[in-house]
This record gives C-alpha cells, structure tokens and sequence, in this order.
C-alpha cells in the first residue's frame, strides 16, 4: 500500500465516478463525519458519479437515502445507496446532485432495486435464517447485528460492534456459513452471510448498468473505490485505482488483495482526503 500522495495525477485526472463503503470509511464512531458529507456534497457537485456501496442492510440505509425534512436532515448527496453486500439498492430523485442547505427535493419517491427476484428471496430468507440459529447456538457469544430488522437478502453476526468475537470465534461462524453453501465476508464489525453470487463487484456493475445504462467495465480507470476492511478485498483487486482509509492497517495482515494507496488519516476524515485529490485534479 503506497501512500495517497503518490497517486499520480493521471489518474486521479481522470477519475469521473466514486464507489466508497460506509462503515469505518465513510463513519467515524457511527455516524457520518462533517468533513466526510461535505466531501460527498462537493464531488457530487464536481460532476461526479458517487455511489456508497455496503454490508449494511436496505432499511438501515433508508435514512441515509431519503433524509428527514422536518429535522432538517438532507439525503446524503449521492446516485445511489448500494446496500447488503450488492444485493440491493435504493435510487431516487431526491439522491441526485442536491445540496445540503433546505429546502430539500423530495420530488420522486425512492426506489428499490433487486438483484434477485421475489421468490428466490423469499426462499433464501428462509434458508438463512436457520444457518443464523446455527451460527448462535454453535458460537458462544455470537449475536445478530443490531440492524438484522433491516435486513432482507442477507443475515449479519456482529463481532465489534456491540459484541467481541475472538478471531477464533469469527472462523468458525464463518465455517457453518461455508458449509450451509453461502458467501460469507467480515467486514469492520459484521460477519455478513448470503446465497446468491451477488458481491461488492457485482453490485458496483449492475448499479452502474441500471442508473447509467454502461458498462463498468469498459471505463474502469474512471473509478475509484475507497474501503477499509476485508470484506473490501475483491474491489480492492479489481479497481486499479482503489485506496483504503488508514485504518485498513488494523486488517492488514488478513488481506490477500490490499489497495493500491493509503490515506494519511483513518475514516471519514480518510475519505475527505480522497476527495480533495479528486477535486484538485478538476481545479478545485
């Protein structure tokens, strides 16, 4: 991992579209830093594609997507909210280029999109919830992840959260998960589990697909993605321009594909200094 200063200018210069987790990358202690929305706002408004991908669940995101007009609080100014490891999405007309001072735009109603049909994820809900009952009587410790309710394509085991799992603890859930036939990742604080071949990659292709009718591939050197754990690892081999926060030491060892660079500062304040590089590389 170089540091970020030695992304070269062409290409950063040529950057036109953002995926970037959200916990521990966007999220400092939960919540979404200052500098970090204020990044989001102004490489959006910069022209750029910006497009939060995630293991949290869909319901979880909602509030981030839609915003609360009566508390003053503007949905994050992003394309799309990437939810449950790719599985789902919300897009909208109230997530395009708006600002952060109210009035908000509440036009459009959000959208859901899915990966997988109905019925194949009713079957999988199903399915997945027995391997969680496996996952907690066969761990002791193990818990859900509080945001399970928001949950609709996949089940989440918490392990630093609001819960510590010792290493040990966090291989054997993922082994019942393995053995039940599902991907399994482990993210900052969460072990999230799901059948289906939907990931990261294929989220960040069929978003890109459905809001802009391309093909990301074709334009990969125009994306970057910023991440900070291991559940991060195969954008990290895919996207030659990918950065993790400095935080991402914490997994460093884990990681069989890590990112290209760096940052000097760890989280959203990690993500912000992204965000100025990309800015700078348009002049501002």
């Amino acid at each position: 991992m170089r540091p970020l200063s030695d992304w070269s200018p062409a290409d950063w210069g040529q950057i036109t579209g953002v995926f970037t987790d959200i916990d521990d990358t966007l999220t400092t202690d939960g919540a979404i830093t200052p500098d970090a929305l204020k990044a989001l706002a102004a490489l959006k408004a910069a022209g750029l594609h910006v497009i939060p991908i995630t293991g949290r669940p869909i319901g979880w995101s909602e509030p981030f997507a839609r915003g609360d007009a009566a508390a003053g609080v503007a949905p994050w100014p992003v394309d799309a909210i990437v939810a449950e490891n790719g599985a789902v999405a919300f897009r909208g007309e109230d997530l395009q280029g708006i600002g952060l001072q109210p009035p908000f735009n509440l036009r459009e109603p959000l959208l859901k999109l899915y990966q997988q049909d109905e019925a194949t994820r009713r079957l999988n809900y199903t399915r997945m919830q027995a391997v969680a009952q496996q996952v907690l009587a066969a761990v002791p410790g193990a818990a859900l992840s509080q945001d399970s309710p928001g949950r609709e394509t996949d089940i989440a085991i918490d392990h630093s959260e609001f819960v510590h799992l010792a290493p040990e603890q966090i291989a054997h859930a993922v082994r019942i998960m393995h053995a039940a036939g599902m991907n399994a990742t482990v993210s900052s604080i969460h072990i999230n589990a799901w059948f289906g071949e939907h990931n990261k990659l294929s989220g960040a292709r069929w978003i890109v697909s459905e809001l802009f009718g391309r093909d990301l591939d074709a334009e990969l050197s125009r994306w970057v993605y910023v991440g900070d754990s291991t559940n991060d690892q195969l954008m990290f081999q895919h996207f030659e321009n990918s950065i993790g926060v400095a935080n991402i030491r914490r997994f460093e060892a884990d990681l069989s594909h890590k990112p290209r660079f760096i940052t000097p500062s760890e989280r959203g304040a990690g993500f912000a200094e992204v965000a100025q590089r990309l800015l700078a590389g348009r002049g501002l």
